[in-house]
């Protein structure tokens, strides 16, 4: 797993270029642990 800066308010979770998650779809962050159980 690797940390990228991104910019504009973009918040995305992927694994092997599959995205998981996105702040975009949701309107907000996960919930805590929610992002690690995607993996």
């Amino acid at each position: 797993m690797s940390l990228v800066a991104g910019g504009g308010g973009i918040f995305e979770v992927r694994r092997d270029g599959e995205l998981l998650y996105t702040k975009a779809r949701t309107g907000g962050f996960p919930k805590p642990g929610e992002a690690a159980s995607l993996l």
